[in-house]
């Protein structure tokens, strides 16, 4: 089924011809791993990474969404919307104030309640896919965490270039891996660490609780910069040496 229009960009035709430089298959390095932390440092049971496609709509990474294939119909995946915009798109409880913009029969089936996208932006500013946490429970996102999810937004699209990067060389991974990976998996480690940390968060609201998780925020930030800084070089050194 074509895909509605009300669902394509104001620049539909560069955002698929942008698109095309991230539908590379393979394993990104820590790539799933990087989508399952996500989720669990949101608290939340689905993350996942998507790519929207010309009438499909690509689960790149999932983390948590079972029964589902790989591409589902654009106009059933609230992804399609999260890409036309380039802020966080959420829909706080989507059993009481359901998206009108896609069928909703699929979201449904599923039990979906949250959702929050934050959309992949190239450096031209095409949004060719998102990052996107999910709920089967209603929730809010707060301003901070929406920053968050941003930060980490871009470090998914990093990771896909990344893949790209190795796609293009014909050089072993194991011959890569003192140069890209240990950095990156320290990092991705630190991740791990501060989702970990969040779980024996204190769930009251007082002034000590509150600045510990603002604390946790802040580092969790830190290490999503420094995770797109250490990608970046990466992805430099593997066009400079191969």
């Amino acid at each position: 089924m074509p895909t509605p229009s009300h669902l394509f960009a104001p620049n539909e035709g560069q955002r698929l011809a942008a698109l095309q430089a991230y539908q590379v298959a393979g394993d990104a390095p820590f790539f799933d791993e990087f989508v399952r932390l996500t989720g669990k440092l949101f608290q939340v049971p689905i993350a996942l990474v998507s790519l929207v496609e010309s009438d499909t709509v690509w689960f790149r990474g999932n983390s948590g969404l079972e029964g589902v294939p790989e591409r589902v119909p654009r106009d059933e995946s609230l992804c399609s919307v999260a890409v036309l915009s380039d802020e966080t798109t959420m829909f706080m409880d989507l059993a009481d104030r359901p998206c009108t913009l896609i069928d909703p029969t699929a979201v449904g089936a599923l039990g979906l309640r949250f959702y929050a996208g934050f959309p992949l932006l190239t450096t031209a500013g095409e949004a060719v896919g998102t990052l996107c946490v999910i709920d089967r429970q209603p929730r809010f996102l707060e301003p901070e965490e929406a920053v968050l999810l941003r930060e980490l937004a871009d470090v998914a699209l990093l990771l896909l270039e990344l893949q790209a990067a190795l796609t293009a060389t014909a050089a072993p991974a194991p011959a890569l891996w003192p140069t890209i990976y240990v950095a990156i998996a320290d990092s991705i480690s630190r991740l791990d660490t501060l989702a970990e940390l969040r779980k024996w968060e204190e769930t009251a609201d007082t002034p000590a609780a509150l600045n510990y998780q603002a604390a946790r925020r802040e580092e969790a930030s830190m290490v999503a910069k420094t995770l797109q800084k250490q990608i970046q070089a990466a992805i430099q050194h593997l066009k400079l040496q191969f």
